[in-house]
């Protein structure tokens, strides 16, 4: 199954590595616990903006997690800008930032300036070319107001840009970003959203039940019962959605 279609828009312009910006997925199959959560998943993809859909236990989330190796496949390969995930999970995970649902889970540090900063150590920076980077994507994201207040004193909206900021730092070719509205409110959801689809320059992949964000990406994908069985335009790929859930 292919995600080539003519709305093909250069994934991951902005990058400047001239290094490949395609995600390729061959036959792969995941099993955890003995159980297989993915079977028969194949697909290429090379457009800026990604939808990944479905119901909860689909698959979606695996496969996210498949594509900077936090899930290993039991069969198959997947590759990522040219980078083999099994045999080189450092490497794609220098390339890859991942935005969890709970940015809790990724709030480790006890000040935002100081979580952002950790995500710069062993780059070889400087501590001035750090904090030139830090001051620079709490600006962008509007946290420089916070930069040395609590990181759980955030409101829910700011722990998400926050969660975001600690990712984009890097500056990764590719976010892949696992329901990261499903926890706010419609304002921020409303913002974050933005965000994603309209202002970062790496290739984006964002799973999420919200249809009308799907709806503004490039292609989506349709997970069920852990096979891949969708890759479209996503409004034809919504529809289909919503047909199989009436």
């Amino acid at each position: 199954m292919t995600g080539r279609t003519e709305r093909e828009s250069g994934a991951g312009r902005g990058a400047g590595s001239g290094l490949s910006t395609s995600i390729e997925i061959d036959d792969v199959e995941v099993q955890l616990n003995g159980r297989r959560v993915l079977h028969d998943v194949s697909v290429r993809l090379d457009q800026r903006r990604i939808a990944v859909i479905g119901a909860n236990g689909s698959g979606k989330s695996t496969f996210a997690r498949l594509l900077n190796g936090l899930v290993a496949p039991s069969r198959g390969r997947v590759v990522v800008h040219g980078i083999d995930v099994a045999r080189d999970r450092r490497a794609v995970r220098d390339r890859v930032g991942f935005v969890f649902t709970h940015p809790d889970a990724q709030i480790l540090m006890p000040t935002v300036v100081e979580d952002v900063s950790l995500s710069l150590r062993g780059l070889g920076l400087s501590r001035a070319a750090i904090a030139e980077r830090v001051s620079a994507v709490l600006g962008e994201y509007g946290l420089s107001g916070h930069a040395d207040a609590p990181a759980y004193s955030l409101s829910g909206g700011q722990k998400q840009l926050l969660a975001l900021a600690a990712v984009l730092v890097r500056e990764p070719q590719l976010v892949v970003a696992d329901e990261p509205t499903t926890l706010l409110d419609l304002g921020n959801a409303r913002r974050i959203s933005d965000l994603l689809v309209d202002r970062l320059a790496a290739q984006t992949i964002i799973v999420t039940h919200d249809l009308d964000l799907a709806r503004r990406c490039e292609i989506a994908l349709l997970f069920d019962a852990g096979r891949l069985t969708a890759v479209d335009e996503p409004g034809a790929v919504v529809e289909r959605y919503r047909r199989q859930q009436a």
